[in-house]
Order: structure tokens, then sequence, then C-alpha cells
């Protein structure tokens, strides 16, 4: 039998090297900009105004229009051989709007507006605030349903911390993901952004309940093995399940990112990424922590027996 429960401190590594960025992220961001995360307009108001040229147009120049009419705040990225133009700037006057545009058809020659909207502050910070408390509301409403759903064994609130744990791991990995693509190519959190963070944590909570419900079978099945063991036992015999269902989902999105277009890009990348962390934790991450829980020890320790050998129930 694979020891993937023995190997943990190898899995919980992988897991830290995956978070790091967005936890790194969050500090640069945080002190250079004053918020942790890159977020759009949804959140923090403003004007995104997306633009197509009949010639192929520099971020730079197009941002300098904007810095020389008073809106030095503006950031300018452009896809589709650099002709379309995403500008995002502080909320502005239609007559206002119709300057810009006028200094910008002065400079690069007729445009096409693709898509205006304006969002005001106050109603960012509320979009913001229900977006931190649906996110906080999911993971405390997790960890009480899983605590209950596994009463019938001994200590059924570790399941739901170990459950809540995995996921947050998902959700950091997922927001590294966006942090280097804010790098790469200006992605920020949207609302899109969030619904895909959401749903990610779903299907993580569903492979790590699949998991733990084999664990719950197993520990009453063999009461004469070492709580490790049973785990170990548990994640094997559930593995298959768990990726051949996360490779059909993966499959489908996929076909989307290459399919779907532009617009759907970041919403569908997001959780992509997101659907392979969810499958991993749910793995190599949800049931170790239990393990570590039991064994009192976040790393195997070699040599020793568990501290709960002879039983499978834990301690």
């Amino acid at each position: 039998m694979y020891r993937i429960v023995e190997k943990r401190k190898l899995w919980f590594s992988i897991s830290v090297i995956f978070v790091l960025p967005s936890l790194l992220f969050m500090i640069w961001s945080g002190i250079t900009r004053g918020q942790l995360l890159p977020l759009s307009i949804d959140y923090t108001g403003g004007t995104v105004w997306e633009v197509s040229f009949d010639q192929a147009v520099q971020p730079a120049a197009v941002r300098q229009i904007f810095v020389n009419a008073g809106y030095g705040d503006t950031t300018v990225f452009t896809v589709n051989n650099d002709q379309t133009a995403q500008i995002k700037f502080k909320p502005v006057e239609l007559d206002e709007k119709e300057n810009l545009r006028q200094a910008l058809e002065a400079q690069f020659g007729p445009l096409t507006e693709v898509t205006y909207r304006s969002l005001g502050p106050s109603i960012g910070r509320e979009v913001s605030q229900a977006a931190f408390f649906a996110l906080a509301a999911a993971s405390i409403l997790i960890l009480l349903y899983i605590a209950w759903a596994f009463r019938s064994v001994p200590h059924p609130f570790r399941y739901g911390v170990a459950a809540v744990i995995a996921l947050i791991h998902d959700v950091l990995v997922t927001l590294s993901f966006l942090a280097i693509m804010n790098l790469v190519a200006g992605w920020e959190l949207d609302a899109l952004t969030l619904t895909a963070i959401l749903t990610v944590i779903g299907y993580s909570v569903n492979d790590t309940v699949v998991i733990f419900d084999r664990l719950r079978e197993n520990i009453h099945r063999y009461r004469n093995e070492s709580f490790a063991v049973v785990a170990n036992r548990s994640i094997i015999e559930t593995a298959t399940r768990s990726i051949a269902t996360q490779i059909t989902v993966l499959l489908i999105l996929v076909a989307i990112l290459v399919l779907g277009g532009a617009t759907l890009q970041q919403f569908v990348a997001t959780m992509l990424v997101g659907f392979i962390s969810g499958m991993y934790s749910s793995i190599f991450n949800a049931t170790q922590i239990l393990v570590a829980w039991d064994e009192k020890s976040l790393f195997h320790r070699s040599g020793k027996k568990p501290a709960s050998q002879g039983s499978a129930v834990p301690a």
C-alpha cells in the first residue's frame, strides 16, 4: 500500500510553496497600494472603459493622455494584438468622458467603444463587505455542518476544522495565481472571480467529504489498525474516484478556456487552478491534518509508532 500519509511533510511543503506567493503579494500590495488584493472597480469604485482602435497602441501612450487630463491613477492594458485598450480610472462626468474620447481619437484615430461601466466608491465598499462576509459565512457553516455530519466518530469537530483549512488552502492558491496574473496581465479580483472562488470552495469540500466519509466507515471496519493506516487506506480507496471526477470537470474548463473567448478567460482560468488545488488538498492535505492532529506531530515521525497505534479511533 502506498504510504501517502507518512509523506505529509512533502505534501505540506508543496502547499506552502504554492500558498506563499499570495501571502507575499498581499503584504507587498498592502504596503505599496494600501489594499491586500488587486481589487477591481466592483469593490473599490471607479470606471472601466474598453475601446478598440484600427491600429496597435501602446499602453503607456494611452495612459499618458489620461495623466495629462489629471487622472494619474489610471491603469491601461491592451489585448487583441494591442488594438483594444482596457482603461481603468476614477469616475468621470459625461462631458469629461467626451473630452477624453476626442483626445484619444486625435492621437490614435477613430475608436470603437466596447464597454463602459462606472461604479461609485460607496457601492464598491458594500460589495466588498458582502464578499468578505460571504466567504466567512461559508467557512463557518461548512465547519459546523461537517462537525455535525461526523458526530458518530470521536472528535467530529476536527473533521470540520481540517476541511476548512483545506478550503482556505485552495483560496490562497487561487489568489496566488491571481497575484501572478495581476503582475503579468493586470488581472483583478472582480465579481466573477469571487464567484469562481466560491465554486472552488464547494468542489473542494465535496471531495474532502468523500474521503472523510470513507474514513468514517473504515474506522469501524479496521479497529485493530492505527488511525494513520486507516486514513491512508481511505485516501487510496477514494483517490481514483476523486481524480476521475475532477478530470471530467477540468476537461470542460480547458475547452471553455481555449474556445470561450477573452471575456471568460479570467473566470475559467481561476476555476481551473482552484479545482486542481481542491483535488490536491482533498487527497494530500485534509486527511493528513487529521492524522497530524491525532499523532500530535505536524510531520511524520520516522521510527516511532503513531500516538494511536493499535486503535483506529483518534485520540
